[in-house]
């Protein structure tokens, strides 16, 4: 039953309304799956509740965007749909369009950027699409896409600015009351809001009492200047690793849903979010792109901000294979698990070899050594080593430098 306090927010103005979430619900029945729900001990015992995983880069296309996408495309006219659908994306939203567009027999257009990772354009052209490649950030290629939408009379798919979208989105809310319905907490993703709107409005609808929690980059945080001028405020720029989180301004339909009934918006660290995608690679042995894993963050960064039981929503694991060697390493290096460190020994046989042998009695994994013995910095005698460890964690880190010193080297 829809709580009476949504109903009457229903009324005062949300474009979107429990009906018409229920009615995506339905529509996308043999479409989107119903993604599990992961346990996660881990997370469990930091935050001193159940916290439970929302296993979205497990659904089609591997993101939720399919299922606002293939709602926003079914609406359609048929006059319109002859036309043709035309999106703008950097990887999820192209790939649900994509697919969308193919399940329904309409014909898709997706522009993307240049530089976009070559499996995510392999997978939209895979998906049945036309790629088009112009721009080198996604706000250019949107504007190529609402050019050609103009031109063609093709429908411009937008992301998350419509309330179809918001919609197809919001079932994996209800797919949450159904898998956990004792949840306390829900903790989302932000970037131009579709996804926590969603959620948001079918959520509260039914349970006003769950807090709902909204998680943006710190370099793409859009949503606290918007919510404290009460209106969307566009930033000046964005930088994040999380690129499917990566959008400088809220979208209008979502920014009133989002400031009405999300409870709170966080932001995380880069640190944050590559240490949280190692966490679910290794501990929950899920692959989370680091917009899905923007959840896990907040909940590594505060864990005592939270009551259980939570439900985290990984909204994603498409990660392009040489960026995931890059975050990985990211990860490891804010968990503690790298060491770089330089310093100067005495040049005489012998001396890098016991370098290496003291390193190995401290049990520290030499990855790569760069040794020095022609530089004016250094005297006549002197020669750097430059070394990159793998370690156990801080604690070790701090180990194995204490022994160095220990042994009489001065690191630099």
């Amino acid at each position: 039953m829809e709580h009476p306090v949504a109903s009457a927010a229903h009324a005062a103005g949300h474009a979107v309304t429990l009906d018409d979430v229920r009615g995506a619900h339905k529509m996308l029945s043999g479409v989107a799956r119903v993604t599990p729900m992961e346990g996660s001990r881990y997370l469990s015992g930091l935050v001193g509740g159940p916290v439970q995983l929302k296993c979205e880069n497990l659904q089609r296309t591997g993101s939720f965007k399919i299922r606002g996408a293939y709602v926003r495309i079914a609406g359609l006219t048929q006059e319109e749909r002859a036309a043709g659908v035309v999106a703008a994306s950097a990887g999820n939203h192209a790939q649900g369009v994509a697919l969308a567009a193919s399940l329904l027999g309409v014909r898709s257009t997706v522009f993307m950027p240049v530089a976009a990772p070559l499996p995510k354009v392999a997978a939209t052209r895979d998906y049945g699409a036309e790629v088009r490649l112009h721009g080198q950030v996604v706000d250019e290629t949107l504007r190529a896409a609402q050019k050609y939408a103009e031109e063609t009379g093709a429908v411009l798919i937008h992301p998350f600015d419509h309330p179809d979208v918001i919609a197809g989105q919001g079932t994996v809310g209800l797919e949450i009351l159904e898998q956990c319905p004792e949840v306390r907490t829900i903790v989302v993703g932000i970037g131009g809001g579709g996804l926590a709107a969603g959620i948001a409005l079918a959520v509260k609808s039914v349970r006003p009492d769950v807090r709902i929690v909204g998680v943006q980059a710190e370099g793409a945080a859009s949503y606290p200047p918007s919510l404290a001028a009460g209106r969307p405020v566009a930033l000046d720029s964005v930088a994040t690793m999380a690129d499917g989180i990566m959008v400088g301004r809220p979208g209008d339909v979502p920014f009133k849903i989002i400031s009405d009934l999300v409870d709170e918006v966080l932001t995380v660290s880069e640190d944050d979010l590559s240490s949280a995608l190692l966490l679910c690679l290794e501990r929950a042995k899920l692959v989370v792109e680091p917009a899905g894993a923007s959840p896990v963050a907040a909940l590594l960064a505060d864990p005592g901000a939270f009551t259980g039981p939570v439900v985290a929503v990984l909204s994603g694991g498409n990660v392009d294979p040489l960026l995931m060697q890059r975050l990985l390493r990211h990860g490891m290096a804010a968990a503690g698990r790298y060491l770089s460190l330089r310093l100067r020994l005495t040049d005489r046989p012998g001396a890098l070899a016991a370098l290496l042998g003291l390193l190995s009695e401290a049990d520290a994994n030499v990855l790569d050594v760069r040794h020095v013995r022609t530089d004016a910095r250094l005297g006549l005698t002197e020669a750097e080593v430059e070394l990159h460890l793998e370690t156990k964690g801080p604690e070790h880190c701090e180990a194995v430098a204490a022994a160095l010193r220990g042994a009489g080297y001065a690191i630099l």
